[in-house]
């Protein structure tokens, strides 16, 4: 399936982190034309925190903070989480910061000043690693989303209990979101035995999945099947 990455960018939530109140305004009001939410911190310990509370996709934070530098903020990150998209801010180019940037595995580095061009790039860049890596996650109402690096749903960070039977019925309407599903197709998908694909086995795995998610995050068309409505 074709992705359209700049789509999928926007469903993403980005954290961005600046000392500067007035940079870190105007560069919150950019990123919301690229990212669906920004979550901002004025410095690394604060951004920690926001990591910890709040689910996060991307972290863009500029390098020379006080209290804890861009890198050293990023090596808290990596100590816990080895995969999330880290994008830098800096004014430095010398070759023993592109060396310790390395060591980190930045997605990017941005030298300042910040070019709107550079940072969407950037974002893009982010937005594929994610996706390709099966790292990011469906997000719904009432602050519910689906992990689908952890195979697990959660509202407000808590996880909400889902059978195996509903994580792959959402992970196949999901990858089949831009049609609607014939309900043979998803029998066939989502149970290996033809004599457990029921009508209403079906049915029964779609009710308790819409009541976790949200009952019209799945529509049903008549007569025809099934399709995710998400944005």
């Amino acid at each position: 399936m074709n992705i359209d990455y700049f789509k999928f960018l926007k469903t993403l939530n980005i954290l961005y982190v600046e000392d500067e109140e007035n940079i870190r305004n105007n560069i919150a009001k950019t990123l919301l034309l690229l990212v669906n939410n920004v979550i901002t911190a004025p410095n690394g310990i604060v951004a920690l925190k926001q990591l910890k509370n709040n689910h996060i996709d991307i972290v863009l934070s500029d390098i020379s903070m006080p209290e804890m530098s861009g890198l050293e903020l990023s090596k808290e990150i990596r100590k816990n989480n080895k995969i999330i998209p880290i994008i830098l801010l800096t004014a430095h180019t010398d070759t023993n910061f592109l060396l310790e940037a390395t060591r980190l595995k930045l997605i990017d580095y941005i030298v300042k000043p910040l070019d709107f061009n550079q940072l969407k790039e950037a974002l893009m860049k982010a937005s594929n690693e994610i996706y390709n890596s099966g790292n990011f996650s469906i997000k719904f109402e009432n602050n519910i989303y689906y992990d689908f690096s952890k195979k697990k749903l959660y509202m407000n960070s808590e996880e909400i209990n889902i059978t195996a039977k509903e994580i792959i019925l959402l992970e196949f309407l999901y990858k089949n979101r831009k049609r609607v599903v014939p309900t043979i197709e998803i029998k066939n998908n989502v149970w290996e035995d033809d004599y457990e694909a029921t009508d209403s086995a079906l049915k029964g795995v779609l009710n308790k999945l819409r009541k976790k998610i949200g009952k019209d995050s799945i529509k049903n068309i008549s007569g025809i099947g099934y399709q995710l409505n998400i944005n």
